[in-house]
């Protein structure tokens, strides 16, 4: 490897600055994922830890070192069981990364239009809901709390599980590959209360908490307003038009060859 330049004694190659910037690339990920959250301080403090560990052992504390590796030595476990939930966020920020998404089997445009159109039959009706549909992965987990389906997803189907009157109604339903896997799930609630200064129901906060831990997007229909909002990777956004929600799902559910292939299908009918 050819040295780039020297400090003093240490020489600098270019694997040295490839490795620097690896790291600091991934402290930087490790903090934005951890900003505004109490995993914060617990993550400095470990490294707080690890550089009191490393100058006592370079001045030959024996007994604080002893003391420190007692603690070092636990660090792992420690570190998944603290920081539990943003792990699962880190592994679900690189599965929804578009390289990933390549070899994952993508839902079909028609998916996309059938859950569009219930979606604004049940807004026309006021009929309160929250569809997740699946990205990649799964999340079985939540679906198990619910009841399952596995139906072919259809218009009528959904718009039949929101009826009010419904057993069925009270809950979030979770859609996989045109297939409706459960219904009446039970969702994780996000911590945000607030966005835009408008306080959030029970049903936006369930859509947004369920899209911050998994690689899903969720369609809320207010029962209030009537309202259809899409929550995706933890952010919100509302009053969104029927062309505009099509779009959208139509977007996240197929991956990015799927979406290159549509192009492609679409120009030649173009130039024929």
């Amino acid at each position: 490897m050819i040295d780039l330049f020297k400090i003093g004694f240490l020489t600098v190659t270019l694997l040295d600055i490839l490795d620097i910037a690896l790291v600091s690339f991934i402290f930087y990920k490790l903090y934005s994922l951890l900003k505004g959250t109490i995993a914060t301080q617990i993550f400095f403090g470990l490294i707080i830890i690890f550089v009191l560990s490393f100058i006592a052992q370079i001045i030959n504390l024996r007994t604080l070192t002893w003391l420190l590796n007692l603690v070092t030595g636990i660090w792992v476990i420690a570190f998944i069981i603290l920081f539990q939930p943003e792990i699962r966020r880190l592994l679900v920020f690189l599965a929804r990364n578009p390289i990933f998404r390549i070899f994952v089997r993508s839902e079909s445009p028609e998916s996309a239009y059938t859950i569009t159109d219930a979606a604004f039959d049940l807004s026309q009706l006021q009929h309160g809901a929250i569809i997740v549909v699946i990205k990649s992965g799964g999340i079985r987990g939540f679906a198990e709390t619910g009841e399952e389906m596995n139906a072919k997803v259809s218009r009528d189907l959904l718009k039949a599980i929101f009826y009010p009157r419904s057993p069925l109604h009270d809950g979030a339903v979770i859609i996989k590959n045109d297939i409706i896997e459960a219904a009446r799930c039970t969702l994780p609630l996000s911590t945000t209360t607030i966005i835009d200064g408008e306080s959030l129901g029970m049903r936006h906060r369930a859509g947004i908490g369920i899209s911050e831990q998994a690689d899903v997007i969720s369609i809320i229909v207010s029962e209030e307003t009537g309202g259809i909002s899409i929550a995706e990777d933890g952010k919100l956004s509302k009053g969104l038009s029927k062309e505009a929600l099509r779009k959208r799902l139509i977007k996240a559910i197929s991956s990015p060859t799927v979406r290159k292939l549509k192009k492609l299908s679409v120009q030649s009918v173009l130039e024929r």
